[in-house]
């Protein structure tokens, strides 16, 4: 799936370059503000974990999705502060042999540093690193762990951005974005710990953006 999203995102930025409008030049103080469509795709294979002395299972984090928004500072023109935020994502939660045990919610804001190549022009081609803060809530379990209590600790992580502004009109322009972060939660059921569940997720977004 992740590879399907990647490719329509470039597919979305090579199309969009055929659109440019007029060059827009960054400048020191411009606002960026983007907002689109965003999808969270965690590597498999979460959390492998005893179910007793004798049976190991698996649990695997699903692809999320949902709306997603970033607000862009330009310190200078080549350098921007961008805090990406969210609508909830809601990710299903299966194991081995169970399919569908739990699901979660997520909100997973982070802050970049970036640094943008072409301040000039009409595409404007960025990336950033930054540190990422997620919050899981509203877990709930199903099927074979139905009853139970399941909790994940919110994480902090690390995380690194590629991406692609194009001008189609005087202040707006077109955004695609891939991140990479670092998300990692202890994961505790019925109050006893099983495991750190690693998602560290790609994220894609495809945006419509305004300058100002």
């Amino acid at each position: 799936m992740f590879s399907k999203i990647l490719k329509s995102t470039m597919v979305a930025a090579l199309a969009g370059g055929l659109f440019t409008g007029a060059v827009q030049a960054y400048e020191a103080g411009n606002w960026l503000v983007r907002a689109g469509v965003w999808g969270i795709y965690p590597e498999s294979d979460n959390l492998t974990f005893n179910v007793n002395r004798r049976t190991r299972a698996t649990l695997d984090v699903d692809d999320g999705y949902s709306l997603g928004f970033n607000i862009t500072y330009m310190v200078n023109p080549n350098i921007g502060i961008e805090l990406l935020g969210a609508w909830p994502f809601k990710h299903d939660i299966s194991m081995t042999g169970a399919g569908k045990v739990a699901e979660t919610k997520q909100l997973p804001p982070t802050l970049f540093v970036q640094y943008h190549f072409m301040p000039s022009g009409t595409i404007h081609p960025y990336v950033g690193v930054g540190l990422n803060y997620t919050n899981f809530f509203s877990e709930k379990t199903k099927g074979a762990l139905s009853g139970a209590s399941l909790k994940l600790e919110d994480s902090w992580g690390a995380a690194g951005q590629l991406g692609i502004d194009i001008d189609v009109a005087p202040n707006w322009f077109v955004n695609a974005d891939i991140s990479y972060m670092n998300i990692e939660t202890d994961a505790k059921v019925n109050g006893v710990g099983i495991g750190t569940v690693k998602i560290n997720p790609w994220v894609v977004g495809l945006n419509v953006g305004t300058r100002f």
